[in-house]
């Protein structure tokens, strides 16, 4: 091939390349005269979980020092990303707090730290949560205003079956439970909620308990917390049962409960498969694929609604893949595509609170598990808390399913909107409309939109830098949060939405009477 055929031939290459970006006018349409939904003020959450340094997965071992017991507390970074939330749902937990004792007064008389043990469970022997530590984690909750969760050991006092060795029989010792109670009032502690074991119900995952047994457990825990905490206007909430959904279970359980037990139905959610998976990155963009876990959502909200209809769906944990999060994938750009979709679509099934595992540890932490600097979910997360209102909107488009859409009333005033763009290569002019006249120029232009274009580094989808509207973000010298500022746009403009893409756009003058 000669140097004029070569260069002809590079010159159809780049002009094909040029050509597979396209753009692609629609109308999302808002329905605002009513909400559809209606999550907590506080519904975003994130976890701190039990898990050594020796927690290991796929010959890798990424949670470090961001178990519970070795966390460093006292970390800048750290106090500041919590903080910056005023106020970020916290919920203590996960696989190994089953096997946690608290050492209050003389019991218990040894207390180890999570010592590898071949045939403990999930491999480890029992852990100890000591007081002083209790005190340091609630010098970091109330220096941050954090609103806590804790999830009690819930297989104190029971013993395994002769008939099959994952299924834990006898009733829950409270007497532990009580002890630490005792302590944390006295000690002046606030608790938002109290939940009862972590992924116990149905086949379980390493242990399983019965539904009747569950539920006359979590009836004994409400007794107790009541008894302990006897002004109704600052008793901590009762979650369960912190586990996979299982209809049968799940009924079972809640009809034996019975009425105004639990103020959260706890379920979890880890639709991506497991984290070693090579199709991991390829799900992540598949609207498809993702939409698949929201019948889950839907059968929680029945069940709910049929069985305990004073409480409402909580995801009380939820890491995308399983066993730490992808190694490439679950702290980048591109597990934005997962996670904010997963916030648009469980609010959207009245789901009240969504706690992300992990706020730090392993390969999905919002916080970087070393350096402690904010993964891109973490930005998304914050300007989710920032701009999306508890009351959910209906929002329909016609048009790719690569462009998902989600409206909220907003935080302060108007709707703000989330728009999704998986598309590799077409760009979205998106005209927001309402559904009383379908007339975008309702929204007048003396309200500027404000809008927060989301994008990853050198448009690497697997980068852990975050760009708004063109900059990085970056914590400041003083390692404080950065500033999260919108860009002004005229509101009669369509919202350009780019390939690849998150956007977050607040319409101040759109007219939405749900919202008045």
């Amino acid at each position: 091939m000669d140097s004029r055929t070569r260069l002809f031939c590079l010159v159809l290459l780049v002009s094909s390349c040029f050509c597979l970006s396209n753009s692609d006018e629609l109308k999302v349409i808002v329905k605002g005269v009513t909400s559809i939904a209606k999550t907590d003020d506080n519904f975003i959450c994130a976890t701190l979980d039990w898990w050594p340094e020796n927690k290991c997965d796929y010959n890798q071992c990424p949670w470090g020092k961001a178990g519970i017991l070795n966390l460093d507390l006292k970390n800048k970074i750290l106090t500041n990303a919590v903080k910056a939330f005023n106020p970020l749902r916290i919920r203590i937990g996960g696989s190994l707090q089953d096997q946690v004792y608290y050492k209050v007064g003389k019991f218990p008389k040894q207390c180890s730290n999570f010592e590898k043990k071949s045939d403990g469970l999930f491999g480890f022997a029992e852990g100890c949560l000591h007081m002083n530590r209790w005190d340091e984690l609630h010098d970091l909750f109330n220096k941050t205003g954090a609103a806590l969760t804790f999830s009690l050991n819930a297989l104190l006092g029971r013993i395994q079956s002769d008939e099959d060795d994952t299924l834990w029989e006898g009733d829950w010792n409270q007497f532990n439970a009580k002890s630490l109670m005792k302590y944390t009032i006295r000690k002046g502690y606030k608790i938002d909620s109290y939940e009862l074991g972590n992924e116990l119900c149905a086949g379980g995952v390493a242990a399983k308990i019965r539904p009747q047994q569950y539920g006359k457990d979590v009836k004994k825990l409400k007794k107790l917390i009541t008894h302990m905490y006897p002004d109704p206007a600052t008793r901590p909430k009762i979650l369960a049962p912190g586990g996979f959904y299982d209809e049968e279970w799940f009924k079972v359980f809640l009809q034996t409960t019975g009425p105004d037990v639990i103020d959260g139905l706890t379920h979890h959610i880890y639709n991506l498969g497991a984290g070693v998976d090579p199709t991991l990155i390829d799900k992540l963009q598949d609207p498809i694929y993702l939409s698949q876990v929201a019948q889950t959502f839907n059968d929680v909200l029945n069940t709910a609604k049929l069985f305990s209809p004073s409480s409402g769906p909580w995801v009380g944990e939820s890491g995308g893949a399983y066993n730490s999060g992808g190694k490439t994938t679950s702290h980048t750009f591109v597990n934005g595509f997962w996670y904010l979709d997963q916030l648009g679509m469980t609010s959207t099934f009245n789901h009240k609170v969504y706690c992300r595992q992990s706020l730090i540890g392993g390969n999905y932490g919002l916080l970087n598990t070393t350096s402690f600097i904010p993964n891109p979910d973490y930005y998304g997360a914050l300007l989710w808390h920032k701009l999306m209102g508890k009351n959910v909107l209906s929002t329909t488009h016609e048009g790719s399913p690569y462009l998902r859409t989600y409206a909220h009333c907003s935080k302060s005033s108007g709707v703000t909107v989330l728009l999704i763009n998986m598309d590799k290569s077409t760009t979205f002019e998106v005209s927001v409309v309402d559904d009383l006249n379908m007339y975008p120029s309702r929204i007048e232009p003396i309200h500027q939109r404000e809008e927060y274009h989301l994008t990853p580094k050198d448009g690497n989808i697997q980068s852990d830098v975050l760009l708004l509207n063109g900059t990085p973000l970056k914590l400041t010298a003083s390692f404080d949060i950065p500033e999260m500022n919108p860009q002004l746009v005229d509101p009669t403009l369509p919202i350009s939405v780019a390939p690849r893409s998150i956007v977050f756009a607040t319409l101040r003058g759109f007219q939405a009477p749900a919202c008045a």
